[in-house]
């Protein structure tokens, strides 16, 4: 959908952000049910102007949920595009027939791209690369009561805070407050500084960039494949697919716990959670 559904505004060469701003902020906003009408008529009829019409009337708040993160450093621009990429797909994920409106949905879509941007943009080495460091990155920006180090006692408070090891947190202040560094120097210089150049320090070269890119590729289609499964699950089958495997702390939530929340045997939580793992099997494998 983020290549067959233009947003086309009426914006000229030169005009810059402003005119965007001011162009999203005079769409007009739809009622409930307007947003429902369109919202059907794209998923039962694949109407791709309906989409644009829902997506157009919700850029105004992709615009200021992106305002939220300007003190990275990064350009709003950026980050508006990268939010728009989020409302796109909740415009094509959202449920017509739920008593809930699209922006409440989007909010969760719009602020996860712009997360991913954040931290994949914020240095040149990433300082984040799992869902706990990303939650660990974005709190302790926004919960750092002063410049440079923490004391241990700010620390004690933020992994409390937090729920995570102290070490942890330490380890994420170190990545955010180190600057980055060139990996070559000036090798006109006549002094020693050549020697503390991460290129002439090197010394093992088992780790190949192209291995590594193998890596995270084949990481990024299995993350692509695992939400493409999860998709079509229902809420309930999805719920205990991930207590069940997917769990952040990698404890597996009991069958017996899931069917007293559920109000059901914890046979009939291991038959749901059988068929889904079938279901996801088969909507990977088409």
């Amino acid at each position: 959908m983020t290549q067959t559904l233009p947003i086309v505004l009426d914006v000229g060469p030169g005009q810059g952000l402003s005119r965007y701003l001011q162009a999203i902020n005079d769409a007009p906003i739809l009622s409930q049910q307007e947003e429902k009408d369109l919202a059907r008529r794209y998923s039962e009829g694949e109407d791709l102007e309906a989409a644009r019409l829902l997506v157009f009337s919700h850029l105004r708040y992709v615009a200021s949920i992106a305002r939220g993160f300007t003190g990275y450093g990064l350009p709003l621009a950026d980050l508006i595009q990268e939010g728009n990429v989020g409302l796109m797909k909740a415009v094509k994920r959202f449920d017509h027939d739920r008593d809930v409106r699209l922006v409440s949905f989007a909010v969760h879509w719009i602020k996860a791209e712009i997360y991913e941007y954040v931290v994949r943009n914020w240095r040149m080495v990433k300082v984040a690369t799992t869902k706990a460091q990303r939650k660990l990155f974005f709190n302790l920006r926004k919960n750092r009561n002063r410049l440079g180090w923490m004391k241990q006692d700010e620390i004690d408070a933020m992994a409390e805070d937090l729920n995570v090891d102290t070490s942890t947190v330490r380890e994420m202040e170190g990545r955010m407050t180190g600057a980055d560094i060139a990996f070559d120097v000036d090798t006109t210089d006549d002094d020693e500084s050549t020697f503390w150049a991460p290129s002439e320090t090197l010394s093992d070269y088992s780790a190949d960039p192209g291995t590594l890119t193998l890596k995270a590729d084949e990481a990024r289609v299995r993350q692509q494949q695992l939400d493409t499964a999860l998709d079509v699950l229902d809420e309930r089958s999805r719920d205990i697919i991930q207590s069940r495997w997917l769990a952040e702390n990698g404890k597996k939530t009991t069958l017996g716990d899931l069917a007293e929340q559920y109000g059901v045997s914890a046979e009939r939580i291991r038959q749901i959670e059988k068929r889904a793992l079938k279901q996801m099997y088969s909507a990977v494998s088409t």
